[in-house]
Protein backbone atom coordinates (compact mmCIF):
# COMPACT_ATOMS: atom_id res chain seq x y z
CA UNK A 1 0.00 0.00 0.00
CA UNK A 2 1.40 3.29 -1.19
CA UNK A 3 0.77 6.46 0.62
CA UNK A 4 1.50 8.63 -1.88
CA UNK A 5 -0.12 9.73 -5.16
CA UNK A 6 -0.21 8.21 -8.08
CA UNK A 7 0.10 10.59 -10.96
CA UNK A 8 3.00 12.69 -11.97
CA UNK A 9 1.36 16.16 -11.50
CA UNK A 10 0.22 15.18 -7.81
CA UNK A 11 3.51 14.11 -7.07
CA UNK A 12 5.51 17.37 -8.60
CA UNK A 13 2.95 19.56 -6.58
CA UNK A 14 4.08 17.27 -3.32
CA UNK A 15 8.15 17.50 -4.22
CA UNK A 16 7.66 21.53 -4.51
CA UNK A 17 5.82 21.80 -1.17
CA UNK A 18 8.79 19.36 0.50
CA UNK A 19 11.18 21.36 -1.25
CA UNK A 20 9.82 24.84 0.14
CA UNK A 21 9.77 23.45 3.17
CA UNK A 22 12.69 22.04 3.57
CA UNK A 23 14.41 25.36 2.52
CA UNK A 24 11.94 26.62 5.60
CA UNK A 25 13.11 24.49 8.03
CA UNK A 26 17.00 24.70 6.38
CA UNK A 27 16.75 28.75 7.33
CA UNK A 28 15.64 27.67 10.92
CA UNK A 29 18.06 25.91 11.45
CA UNK A 30 20.68 28.30 10.13
CA UNK A 31 18.91 31.29 12.47
CA UNK A 32 19.32 28.88 15.18
CA UNK A 33 22.87 28.27 15.17
CA UNK A 34 23.57 31.67 14.47
CA UNK A 35 21.90 33.36 17.47
CA UNK A 36 23.87 29.97 19.16
CA UNK A 37 27.29 31.60 17.70
CA UNK A 38 26.30 34.59 18.96
CA UNK A 39 25.15 33.71 22.83
CA UNK A 40 28.75 31.98 22.53
CA UNK A 41 30.28 34.95 21.75
CA UNK A 42 28.91 36.72 24.39
CA UNK A 43 29.52 34.23 27.08
CA UNK A 44 33.16 34.09 25.87
CA UNK A 45 33.75 37.96 25.53
CA UNK A 46 32.03 39.01 28.82
CA UNK A 47 34.33 40.32 31.16
CA UNK A 48 35.21 38.45 34.67
CA UNK A 49 33.37 39.78 37.25
CA UNK A 50 35.41 41.86 39.94
CA UNK A 51 36.84 40.53 42.88
CA UNK A 52 35.52 42.78 45.23
CA UNK A 53 31.97 45.20 45.25
CA UNK A 54 31.21 48.59 46.94
CA UNK A 55 27.53 48.74 47.70
CA UNK A 56 26.53 52.17 47.37
CA UNK A 57 24.09 54.13 49.55
CA UNK A 58 20.49 55.42 48.00
CA UNK A 59 22.19 58.50 46.54
CA UNK A 60 24.56 59.99 45.64
CA UNK A 61 25.35 61.44 48.60
CA UNK A 62 24.69 58.63 50.39
CA UNK A 63 27.58 56.59 52.40
CA UNK A 64 28.97 53.05 50.60
CA UNK A 65 26.77 50.71 52.92
CA UNK A 66 29.14 47.78 52.37
CA UNK A 67 31.93 45.65 50.90
CA UNK A 68 31.20 41.96 49.27
CA UNK A 69 33.72 39.77 47.56
CA UNK A 70 32.93 40.02 44.08
CA UNK A 71 29.78 37.17 42.73
CA UNK A 72 28.05 37.76 46.96
CA UNK A 73 24.40 36.40 46.34
CA UNK A 74 23.88 38.98 49.14
CA UNK A 75 25.08 42.32 47.20
CA UNK A 76 22.40 44.87 46.37
CA UNK A 77 21.64 46.34 42.88
CA UNK A 78 24.06 49.17 43.76
CA UNK A 79 27.47 48.20 43.24
CA UNK A 80 30.11 48.87 41.88
CA UNK A 81 33.57 46.58 41.05
CA UNK A 82 36.61 47.80 42.90
CA UNK A 83 39.86 46.47 42.85
CA UNK A 84 41.78 44.97 46.37
CA UNK A 85 43.31 48.42 47.78
CA UNK A 86 40.04 49.81 47.44
CA UNK A 87 38.32 47.27 49.56
CA UNK A 88 40.61 47.46 52.27
CA UNK A 89 40.61 51.14 52.28
CA UNK A 90 36.62 50.93 52.35
CA UNK A 91 36.99 48.36 55.52
CA UNK A 92 39.47 50.74 57.34
CA UNK A 93 37.19 53.14 56.54
CA UNK A 94 34.72 51.91 58.30
CA UNK A 95 32.26 50.34 55.99
CA UNK A 96 30.42 47.32 57.08
CA UNK A 97 31.95 43.95 55.42
CA UNK A 98 29.21 41.60 54.10
CA UNK A 99 28.47 39.31 56.70
CA UNK A 100 27.38 36.61 53.79
CA UNK A 101 30.20 36.48 52.14
CA UNK A 102 32.93 38.09 54.85
CA UNK A 103 35.24 40.08 52.60
CA UNK A 104 36.84 41.41 55.35
CA UNK A 105 38.22 37.73 56.19
CA UNK A 106 38.77 37.13 52.64
CA UNK A 107 41.23 40.24 52.50
CA UNK A 108 43.13 39.20 55.55
CA UNK A 109 41.51 42.48 57.42
CA UNK A 110 41.87 42.78 60.91
CA UNK A 111 40.28 45.83 62.70
CA UNK A 112 42.16 47.83 65.23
Amino acid sequence: MDDLPPDLPRLRTLETWLVYTLDRVRRQIADAERREAERQRGLTARPAPPDWLLELGLNRDAPPVQVHVGGCWNAGKRTCGIGRDDALRALADGVKACSACRPDSELGFLDG
